[in-house]
């Protein structure tokens, strides 16, 4: 079970510049990126938060993992002990995108890519096996259910 140190978490929230950048900034404020964040931490942490359009998305993604289009979350890791230090790039048109074809709101979405990019800045791998993949899932269930959001998949 994840145990939290929110008083030595911080997070900060960037936005670059894309069209409709403000319905974006209006749901994913400081106060709710750090909530969020800080409820998956199991330890302290310093977590950056960058939200970006689908140009810097898709670069993003073609230089760090050789695949050319943007992705939802993109997961930076520097350190995970003593404390996780980590960078979190979200793509707002592909957040927005998916939040439609799934049924459910933007704030719900970024909750759940922001438990799951930081799951990932911890060393949680949905990609190794399929018994990983499931394990992850089934601790974002959990976390988003505390959170007050439903089962994202």
């Amino acid at each position: 079970m994840i145990k939290n140190s929110p008083a030595r978490t911080t997070v900060s929230l960037q936005f670059g510049r894309f069209a409709g950048s403000s319905e974006h900034r209006a749901v994913l404020t400081r106060a709710r990126a750090l909530r969020w964040v800080r409820h998956a931490l199991d330890c302290p942490g310093e977590i950056a938060v960058r939200i970006v359009g689908e140009t810097e998305g898709r670069a993003l993604n073609r230089e760090y993992r050789g695949k050319d289009y943007a992705t939802n979350v993109l997961t930076f890791d520097y350190e995970r002990e003593p404390s996780v230090v980590a960078d979190l790039v979200l793509c707002a048109p592909v957040v927005a995108r998916e939040a439609r074809a799934q049924r459910k709101t933007l704030e719900a979405h970024y909750a759940h890519l922001l438990v799951h990019g930081t799951l990932h800045a911890q060393g949680w791998d949905h990609e190794r096996s399929e018994r990983d993949a499931l394990a992850m899932e089934a601790l974002e269930i959990l976390l988003l259910g505390a959170l007050g959001f439903a089962n994202p998949y």
